[in-house]
């Protein structure tokens, strides 16, 4: 039968294609695809499309008010189709894609658009990242990154202008979020021009197409740039910053003490989960898991000897065999996690992306304020790995035993492996490449951390408390966010909650909090994420039995790319029924 089959398919490939016309929907996507790549050159040229190479993003806000006319205008042109011609997997692009485009146009609603920056990121960070997501392969690769940079000062100029404009109308961070955040606008051009990471594509062995005169002359010019250039435009945002909108900064940490606030919350709540759950809802859902997670971590406190989970999370905190006492020690333990948990990956996933991964250190003008690890997505069509980022400030806050569900998340089997995979399959690019739903995403990364449990990745007691610990950690985001946010917590009493609660040391809940604050709603989609996909999962052993597979299952998540919960939730009852029938 395997014989005849394949002969089947040598005949098929002898024969001419017929070429099928585009169909309405095909035409509305692709439609899209190449508008939205005219948005973002930057990231286009990420993707191997080399049409805006030389160019960056209009950050205006008349460019964002045309842009969300031009949503709203393919938004007309998708609901015009009737869904019940469409198959299945069409009716999913239909519907993905007309999310997309409605929650750019209910965004672009709220003066909240006006705010920039948070503690986690910004234009100046996102600029100075920039090379890390850049093919370098030829001459004109160089020569388009540094017109890129050249044309920084029309960015910062309008950057600030719109920052300008929200202090004027109340549209600011609040005061208790930003200590240190100066350092993250000075620290991007301090020192030696050859050291930033503006230099970074020239620090590099010369290209061999070119030649040792050339290669000279670009690296001088590079270092021209950052000097006459960068420098002076770093300059004048360190003084907008400290000058006009630190002295202007919220004395209220919550969002819905912005106008528009609570509208503008909700819509964020609503987008981050991809559900209808109001905020007070998630608050509840958060306790139950606090209350459940704590019962766990009190077994594991007493199995290990210890009198009480506080006392055995005040052990691990403060006792020095628990940390790395230097930034190239902890480095080579997380890469020494992540090739162990490599080594397993076939055991539990059916099909593994072809993509690889590295491990990078968080630049240290950032690394001081911001998370304990992140993830930064490669390109296959540029040759670009993926990265895993570890924070190397504050040794002593960055413990060993949360290394394995650090690893977990960021790395593999969680947002490596699912975003790699998404980059690989055969679905229209806007999939590919926008769908970053935060409950799916993060879900999934958080599931990872969940699976490391089947994996053995917990050896020890102080490695359980920790996979605990950042359980717990994303339970305590649906009561913090939404206690901040909708419930009018103080940061005291947010940092309270964590402390209390998690085994994070102080420089984390002090970086999480902040990051809460700044960035309203995004912290949400993590647990409402994972708890759907474990939901899903117990469904469907209770369905198939013995028939129930781990690794198809995860293909059943992972293979369909990125997408909202109810969508999912119906993809996996769909794939519960084609399992039976087998």
């Amino acid at each position: 039968m395997r014989a005849f089959l394949y002969g089947l398919c040598l005949v098929a490939l002898a024969l001419p294609a017929v070429a099928q016309a585009p169909s309405a929907l095909d035409t509305i996507i692709s439609d899209h695809w190449q508008w939205w790549l005219s948005k973002h050159p930057v990231s286009a040229t990420s993707l191997g499309v080399h049409s805006y190479d030389d160019k960056l993003q209009d950050l205006s806000l008349t460019a964002a008010d045309q842009e969300a006319a031009d949503a709203r205008a393919l938004l007309a042109r998708l609901n015009a189709l009737p869904s019940a011609a469409l198959s299945t997997a069409d009716r999913t692009n239909k519907g993905v894609l007309a999310r997309l485009l409605s929650e750019q146009i209910e965004g672009n609603r709220f003066g909240e658009r006006m705010m920039l920056f948070s503690t986690y990121a910004g234009w100046h960070q996102s600029f100075a990242d920039m090379a890390g997501s850049l093919p370098f392969k030829n001459r004109l690769d160089f020569e388009n990154y540094l017109t890129r940079l050249r044309l920084y000062p029309r960015l910062n100029g309008e950057a600030i202008a719109i920052s300008r404009r929200a202090v004027k109308q109340g549209y600011v961070q609040p005061c208790e979020a930003l200590g240190g955040f100066e350092n993250t606008i000075t620290g991007a051009v301090a020192g030696d021009p050859r050291q930033t990471r503006f230099f970074e594509p020239f620090a590099h062995p010369r290209p061999a197409r070119i030649s040792e005169g050339d290669w000279a002359d670009l690296q001088g010019r590079a270092e021209h740039i950052i000097t006459d250039i960068l420098v002076p435009e770093y300059k004048r945002f360190y003084i907008f910053y400290t000058t006009e909108y630190k002295p202007k900064c919220a004395r209220a940490i919550g969002v819905s003490a912005l106008p528009q606030g609570p509208a503008y919350y909700a819509f964020q709540v609503r987008a981050h989960t991809t559900t209808t759950l109001s905020p007070d809802q998630i608050h509840q859902i958060g306790l139950s898991e606090v209350t459940r997670i704590k019962a766990r971590m009190d077994q594991v406190a007493k199995a290990a000897g210890y009198a009480s989970r506080e006392a055995m999370i005040a052990e691990m905190r403060s006792n020095p065999k628990y940390f790395a006492h230097s930034p190239e020690a902890l480095v080579a333990a997380a890469a020494a996690t992540a090739k162990h948990i490599d080594g397993m990956m076939p055991t539990y996933f059916k099909t593994l992306p072809r993509l690889s991964y590295g491990i990078r250190t968080i630049p240290a003008e950032t690394a001081e304020t911001t998370t304990t690890a992140y993830y930064g997505p490669g390109s296959p069509a540029s040759g670009l790995a993926g990265n895993f980022y570890v924070n190397t400030s504050k040794l002593n806050q960055r413990p060993l035993w949360e290394l394995p569900a650090l690893t977990a998340h960021e790395a593999v089997p969680g947002h490596h492996h699912q975003i790699a995979l998404q980059q690989e399959l055969a679905l229209p690019e806007f999939r590919k490449n926008l769908t970053g739903f935060t409950a799916f995403v993060e879900g999934w990364g958080l599931y990872a951390e969940f699976l490391g449990e089947e994996m053995g990745l917990y050896d020890t007691p102080e490695k359980m408390m920790g996979r605990l610990s950042y359980e717990m950690w994303r339970a305590c985001r649906l009561v913090v966010d939404t206690g901040i946010h909708a419930q009018g917590w103080s940061k005291a009493r947010a940092v309270a909650f964590m402390r209390d609660n998690t085994a994070l040391t102080d420089a984390n809940i002090e970086a999480e909090v902040n990051r809460y604050i700044s960035w309203p709603g995004q912290a949400l989609g993590y647990k409402i994420g994972e708890l759907k996909i474990r939901e899903l999962r117990a469904r469907a052993e209770a369905a198939l039995g013995d028939k129930f597979d781990l690794p198809s299952f995860h293909d059943a998540i992972l293979m369909q790319g990125a997408v909202p919960l109810d969508v999912l939730d119906q993809q996996i009852d769909d794939w519960i029924k084609i399992v039976k029938s087998e």
